[in-house]
């Protein structure tokens, strides 16, 4: 949304970036032509008083405005209402599940509603599946989701997904993949690193990124390091945070590997790994998309993924760009490893691939939809 918001910015639109809470690591990278308006949320009470004349929708809501995650995300909504109101915009774009909801909520509760897109990052029936506070989800999104002037999906895995979930032609979801790729990424990647892993003649490193939790399956990785590591030397990297920590760090030493394994947390600037790491893996259970494999590819890094709902398969091609590996098979996923360390790819075709995620492709197609089409 970063990437988007600054793109439309630099084509002289004016772009306000509207946010539940102001706060996040990437704060300092919004660009100055991007006006940040920030929301605050109200209690789940005060915001069925805000919604009383909107019966249907509170039984709708139910309990989860006392969802912890879902509160505070709808919470924002008589204050998103308000905004609607004063500011007028011609189009309003969301994203994730609750804030799609929000916003829908918002814009019935505004005098001249705007056109709104709402945008899908995830395998819906996935994530409800395996994730307890988001399994009523799939009901919510039927219930609200065809409300919305136009879908958009970041993959096809996810836009089929979502049509059986809320019951609605494939044809009014809009495949628009991720604005990833950029010019400056090939700049980081060549930044300067002070990591004594990188150093001439240390032993190679596998590298990983996202939150450490569940869905990120960084145990499989672990698993599937510690069978790399018992045929050759290596060293695994996972950047991020997130609760697991401790659980993943206990099991790096319970399969002995913990001198070669390291979770130092988020970092600012990840393709400087991405540039110098041997191969980049991703184990995740699902995906909508998977970002950080089309940042690797920008930066040459050979990638090894899971075959997992959605995304990793149609940024690979089907294994053509990097290997595909079963959901949660360490021996998958230590072999393909190994056969990348042993034989990866040129590092110019996989930069190649990563220009089709371009940051100026999806903002074309994003005109097309948010301006009306």
């Amino acid at each position: 949304m970063l990437n988007l918001a600054t793109a439309l910015a630099g084509r002289d639109y004016r772009v306000d970036l509207v946010m539940g809470r102001k706060k996040g690591h990437f704060l300092d990278e919004i660009p100055d032509t991007v006006n940040i308006v920030e929301l605050r949320p109200l209690s789940a009470r005060r915001l069925f008083a805000a919604l009383r004349h909107m019966r249907y929708i509170s039984g709708r809501l139910g309990s989860h405005v006392f969802n912890r995650k879902a509160a505070w995300i709808l919470g924002t909504v008589p204050a998103l209402a308000a905004y609607l109101n004063t500011q007028r915009p011609t189009v309003l774009l969301s994203a994730l599940n609750y804030t799609n909801i929000a916003a829908l909520l918002a814009r019935g509760l505004s005098v001249q509603p705007p056109r709104l897109v709402i945008s899908v990052h995830n395998h819906l029936s996935t994530v409800a599946a395996h994730a307890p506070h988001e399994r009523r989800v799939p009901q919510l999104a039927r219930w609200f989701y065809p409300e919305a002037d136009r879908i958009v999906a970041v993959s096809d895995g996810v836009a089929d997904d979502l049509a059986r979930v809320i019951a609605v032609p494939r044809s009014r979801i809009t495949t628009i993949y991720n604005p990833i790729f950029r010019p400056e990424i090939l700049i980081q990647a060549q930044a300067r690193l002070d990591h004594a892993w990188f150093a001439p003649g240390a032993p190679r490193v596998i590298l990983a990124i996202g939150k450490l939790k569940p869905q990120k399956d960084f145990a499989c990785l672990i698993r599937a390091f510690a069978r790399v590591r018992a045929i050759r030397p290596a060293r695994l990297l996972i950047l991020g945070e997130g609760p697991q920590r401790e659980a993943l760090l206990s099991l790096a030493r319970k399969l002995r590997v913990e001198n070669d394994v390291a979770l130092p947390g988020f970092v600012a600037n990840p393709f400087a790994y991405m540039g110098r790491a041997a191969v980049f893996v991703l184990s995740s259970a699902w995906e909508g998309l998977s970002n950080v494999i089309i940042e690797a590819l920008a930066c040459g890094c050979p990638v090894v993924s899971t075959d997992c709902p959605s995304g990793p398969a149609e940024i690979l091609d089907g294994g053509t760009y990097g290997r595909l590996v079963p959901v949660g098979d360490d021996a998958a996923l230590a072999n393909a490893i190994l056969a990348t360390l042993d034989n990866p790819p040129p590092r110019d075709r996989l930069r190649d691939r990563a220009q089709f995620f371009s940051v100026d492709c999806a903002v074309e197609r994003y005109l097309n939809i948010l301006l009306g089409d």
